[in-house]
């Protein structure tokens, strides 16, 4: 698993139909929902005729957490939900990459509770994609 300034990311060795079950599953171990799906490969062939790797976004939801954190500031709704990226790359591989929840609240300023809400949701997402590694992230003490 590596991160960026806005991302936690990993390559698996499946291809992209079983990485995409897989990654639903390692969401809803985590308490996320799928709320959304786009099949950005489709999308772009029927807009724009062009071809693309197997794409797709989810939008995933940790209900308590997105209830939490619209307690605290209503308008974070604008960056719901959590999104989730599986792709397929060369060699029959697949990534797996999740938004950085801390970076997207960041824009939000100086809330207790949103960076608390954060926080968890990026733990959370790091063990979903630890997982797909079949490896793990400890939780907090």
């Amino acid at each position: 698993m590596t991160t960026t300034d806005y991302g936690i990311r990993t390559v698996l060795e499946l291809p992209f139909a079983e990485a995409v079950e897989r990654t639903k599953e390692a969401l809803k171990a985590e308490g996320f929902g799928v709320l959304s799906e786009i099949d950005l490969q489709a999308k772009l062939r029927e807009k724009l005729g062009v071809e693309l790797a197997p794409y797709l976004i989810l939008g995933a939801c940790n209900p308590p957490l997105a209830y939490k954190a619209l307690q605290a500031e209503p308008e974070v709704g604008l960056l719901l939900p959590c999104n989730v990226i599986v792709y397929g790359i060369a060699g029959g591989r697949t990534v797996v990459a999740a938004v950085d929840p801390d970076a997207m609240l960041a824009v939000v300023g100086d809330s207790a509770a949103i960076a608390e809400v954060g926080r968890d949701a990026k733990l959370r997402l790091q063990r979903a994609i630890a997982a797909l590694q079949g490896t793990s992230v400890e939780r907090p003490g």
